[in-house]
């Protein structure tokens, strides 16, 4: 039994609905195999690719759609009514755009939830079953619940106590019953720790919970009112009743040094305590590597190897180092973090790191992906100790070509944990940082010099650097906010960014010459609509990206369309291009045009929101922005999923191969990039 089986025999079905008793009885499912049955069915319905009707029936998302019912997302207006955005892509075509919902239509959905909408009319009248245009519809079900617990303040009232959500999308006040007032293990517990001693005393701080400052308070919190809380809502909510919960956690006033990021970690529910499990199986792990697991990797162990980090960085993905090689060439050698060696699939780590996703970064703390055995230990690329990593040693012409290179499991011994402040007043000549890491100048001048190429190679097939600055926050000694400067992206940081960018191109191209199914970080060329938009503006400056002149059709802008929902009145509508023909090296040209120009920062903000997010994907479609025909991310394990997937694919390509993979120059530099008018001839 597997889900295509289960998906094909519902498929089948007349109505293409099936009920759970149905399934067992037409797939000859054993008495042993109906728990399973059953979890798969939940499992299909929690990703989209099926739908319960009711009770134990089922039914796929298209059939749904014929008879009106169409699943989406609830986004709910502070005003009471909501939109909900269909989940299938055919459905939003049909459909134009989101789904409106009056507020005595929302029932007792709430913001976020993901829900079943049956279509009843359109905003101009018309039946559901017409043409495309916008419609309207009410919530008949709700599949699966986005909030079971709200993060809010609390007031005592008359008659019952109750909690305003600091989420201004979810309207109603959560009632908060006579004795469920506090968290039922503390009589209060601040935030800064999991559990609580008497009168407000913290206990040791949670390490596996965050990794930095915590939110560090004593009082005592005899009066509630005005005191931020987390909610767990125990009874949702009616047309006639608003919703009901419990306090399991306090969190303490508004304007607390620390509250403001724990609201944010509750608010969108971020995973930030590791189970029990999970930290028992990281502090078993060994801190000393078998001798036999040394004898089955490459030693770079007597090589001048380093870390560039920031200043407060704790969790060390990568180390590098660059020779000469006896023809001239570079050899650059990048060095990553073997997590999966120590994070091992269908495990307690493994299931909680898919969880979590990414580690999550705040101004003075982070929420991490892996305990801090691993991410701060274990794992982490600190000097002076022997560390397993996974490595990509390229061999680079002085034009910034990568002629070759090598795959490999590896084990280094970091020789100094550099910042990218005295990497790059190294790089500048400061004679006493010199003086004190001398034998490895050598080492930053090459790096230094690699770096150039790398970058002069990336400009020359037309890559986008905004260089845009980031906001920094200061703190005092008490974690107080001191103020917001400017970051400065020195030589240091580019020189890194060059050499992640290098590997990683190389683990893509490797990975899809070897024709297994890996996962990719693809950019899209923008919509034609934001080139459009950007342009608009741009002319008003005297620039333009010089995309000529294109093919117009007349659409209408969403946000037009929900502010004369109901109106009577049709929206307004605007031109657009049909199809845009645009490169990378478009937006490189306009990015030095405007290079120290008054204008540079608010024209690189607006070029930047043209363009589409970067995302994951199993289909190589290139990345826009880099102008690489193909990239993944393989440097950072310790804290994204997704380079640990990477990782795992490719030690498995690589088990069985002797010594690694080395390989000539990446067969996909002759490609045409997705975004190019070249076409590929068929040979023969």
């Amino acid at each position: 039994m597997d889900n295509s089986t289960i998906l094909q025999k519902i498929q089948s079905q007349p109505k293409r609905t099936a009920g759970y008793k149905q399934l067992v009885r037409e797939l000859g499912i054993r008495s042993n195999e109906r728990r399973e049955l059953a979890q798969r069915l939940r499992a299909l319905v929690r990703k989209g690719e099926l739908l319960e009707l009711e009770r134990d029936r089922f039914t796929v998302p298209e059939a749904a759609a014929s008879k009106n019912l169409i699943a989406g997302r609830l986004m709910m207006h502070r005003d009471g009514f909501g939109f909900v955005e269909p989940e299938s892509e055919a459905v939003r075509r049909k459909i134009d755009g989101d789904i409106f919902i009056p507020p005595h239509t929302v029932g007792n959905a709430m913001h976020g939830d993901r829900v079943l909408v049956e279509l009843s009319s359109r905003s101009d009248g018309r039946r559901a079953s017409s043409g495309p245009t916008r419609a309207e519809g009410r919530i008949v079900r709700i599949l699966s619940r986005e909030h079971t617990t709200v993060v809010g303040v609390f007031h005592y009232g008359n008659r019952n106590n109750y909690v305003i959500p600091m989420d201004d999308k979810i309207t109603q006040e959560i009632v908060i019953p006579r004795g469920m007032e506090r968290p039922e293990h503390s009589k209060d517990q601040p935030a800064g720790s999991p559990s609580h001693g008497g009168h407000g005393k913290p206990a040791k701080a949670a390490v596996h919970r965050v990794v930095g400052g915590e939110a560090k308070r004593s009082q005592s919190f005899d009066d509630l009112e005005g005191v931020v809380v987390d909610v767990e809502i125990t009874d949702w909510p009616t047309p006639t009743q608003n919703p009901r919960g419990k306090v399991v956690e306090i969190l303490g006033y508004e304007d607390d040094f620390g509250v403001d990021v724990e609201i944010i970690i509750r608010k969108y529910h971020l995973p930030h305590r590791f189970p029990p499990d999970v930290i028992a199986e990281a502090q078993d792990i060994p801190n000393v590597i078998p001798a036999a697991e040394l004898r089955e990797r490459r030693d770079f162990r007597q090589q001048p190897i380093v870390t560039i980090d920031g200043e407060t960085a704790r969790d060390f993905d990568d180390a590098v180092t660059v020779h000469r090689l006896a023809n001239g060439n570079f050899q650059l050698q990048v060095h990553i973090a073997d997590v999966a060696h120590y994070v091992q699939p269908d495990t307690p780590l493994d299931a909680e790191a898919k969880l979590r996703g990414t580690s999550v970064y705040f101004p003075d703390r982070a929420v991490p992906m892996l305990p801090v055995e691993l991410s701060t230990d274990i794992c982490s690329l600190r000097p002076k100790l022997d560390r397993l990593v996974m490595s990509c040693i390229m061999e680079i012409d002085n034009q910034g070509e990568v002629l070759r290179y090598e795959l490999m499991p590896g084990v280094i011994r970091s020789a100094e944990r550099m910042t990218y402040t005295d990497a790059s007043l190294i790089l500048e000549g400061d004679a006493g940082l010199r003086q004190r890491y001398a034998p490895l100048v050598p080492t930053f001048e090459l790096m230094g010099e690699l770096a150039q190429a790398l970058n002069r190679k990336r400009v020359r097939r037309g890559s986008i650097d905004f260089d845009l600055p980031e906001p920094v926050i200061e703190f005092d000694e008490q974690g107080l906010m001191q103020g917001v400067t400017r970051s400065e992206r020195n030589d240091a940081h580019r020189l890194i960014e060059e050499f992640m960018l290098a590997a990683n191109e190389c683990v893509a191209s490797y990975l899809e010459e070897q024709g297994v199914a890996a996962v990719y970080r693809i950019h899209e060329k923008p919509d034609a609509k934001k080139v459009y938009d950007f342009e608009t503006i741009a002319a008003t400056f005297g620039y333009s990206l010089g995309v000529g002149a294109l093919p117009i059709q007349r659409v209408q802008p969403k946000a037009d369309k929900r502010a004369r929902q109901g109106s009577g009145r049709n929206a307004r509508e605007i031109e657009i291009p049909e199809e845009v023909h645009i490169t990378p090296r478009m937006y490189q040209k306009l990015t030095q045009k405007i290079a120290g120009k008054p204008e540079e920062r608010i024209l690189s903000y607006l070029m930047l929101r043209s363009l589409k997010q970067a995302r994951y994907s199993e289909k190589n479609e290139g990345h826009f922005a880099l102008a690489a025909p193909t990239y993944t991310h393989f440097t950072s394990p310790i804290r994204r999923y997704p380079d640990l997937l990477v990782h795992r694919i490719l030690k498995e390509v690589l088990r069985g191969k002797e010594g690694g993979e080395d390989r000539g120059t990446p067969e996909h530099s002759e490609t045409p990039s997705p975004w190019s008018k070249r076409q590929t001839t068929p040979k023969g």
